[in-house]
């Protein structure tokens, strides 16, 4: 597998990490200052839980999802295509889970490379031929090695707390006011800063899950040597999700960030889509394979 950096995009997520690490550390201090300690029992609290639920993520996904985790004897195509790849990129074979769903998506889940688990629908599996199939497993695979359901957690952590400040502002301005008897437009200005960086990260987030879903394109690629396979179930993909009912799996719009094509939710989701225009990564995938082809 030669799996070669692309060092404008890692530049990308790089600057967006950065901005998100210090909007944080501003965060931090201002509200601190505001609210006061208060805020470190709470980040503390909702760090534990958060732990927890990252650390089960795999099992709590598929759940969540629908998905039943199959065996080899259920699914062997669907088993020899992910222990071929996984051994293709150099990583341990993940658990195999299927959703019986008509949407043609898939995505990967789990804390680690160790503990991660690939699903597909029934749908992707009806709609894709076998090249196309393993392009989209690639995609997922390389979403694993480049540890980005790590990725995500973390950078959406301080994000996530930020919102709940804003929505439970009037518990912590309560215990404000009968701690310090009064105070009560800190707790505000502490309401305000808090959407403000809420809305900054949401955006920045979004900006570096785009960035990882390019970085995700290139190691399928990597991996199967067959950028167009990808391109072809991509366009496929795209082609059918608009075709099936709207109270499928779309209900699930909060695992966006890790489906292979996101889905949409009319104008507002794709103005603030977890994933690059599929056109674009379509040519990226055509860029690529121009650029195996000159080797």
């Amino acid at each position: 597998m030669n799996w070669q950096a692309d060092w404008g995009l890692r530049f990308r997520m790089f600057v967006t990490m950065f901005l998100l690490f210090a909007l944080y550390i501003v965060f931090a201090g201002v509200i601190t200052a505001y609210i006061g300690g208060g805020i470190f029992v709470f980040a503390l609290m909702f760090g534990g839980m958060s732990l927890v639920q990252y650390y089960f993520s795999d099992t709590l996904t598929l759940r969540s999802m629908g998905a039943k985790t199959v065996s080899a004897d259920e699914y062997p195509q669907l088993h020899g295509s992910i222990e071929r790849l996984s051994q293709q990129a150099d990583l341990p074979k993940p658990k195999v889970a299927v959703i019986d769903s008509d949407v043609p998506n898939a995505f990967a889940t789990g804390r680690n490379q160790k503990n991660a688990a690939v699903c597909v629908t029934t749908g992707i599996m009806r709609t894709l031929d076998q090249e196309e199939l393993d392009g989209v497993l690639a995609h997922e695979l390389a979403h694993v090695k480049n540890r980005d359901m790590m990725v995500m957690t973390i950078a959406s952590f301080l994000s996530t707390m930020a919102f709940m400040i804003v929505r439970w502002g009037a518990f912590f301005g309560g215990g404000h006011n009968r701690g310090r008897g009064g105070g009560g437009g800190g707790i505000v200005v502490a309401i305000v800063i808090s959407l403000v960086v809420w809305i900054i990260s949401y955006l920045l987030i979004r900006a570096l899950s785009r960035y990882r879903e390019y970085s995700a394109d290139r190691g399928a690629a990597a991996i199967t040597g067959n950028p167009s396979a990808l391109a072809s179930a991509l366009l496929k993909i795209s082609g059918e999700m608009d075709k099936v009912p709207k109270d499928d799996l779309r209900e699930e719009a909060e695992m966006n960030a890790f489906f292979i094509i996101p889905i949409k939710s009319g104008i507002v989701g794709r103005l603030f889509s977890t994933h690059p225009p599929t056109e674009k990564r379509i040519e990226q995938l055509r860029t690529l394979e121009r650029e195996m082809q000159a080797l």
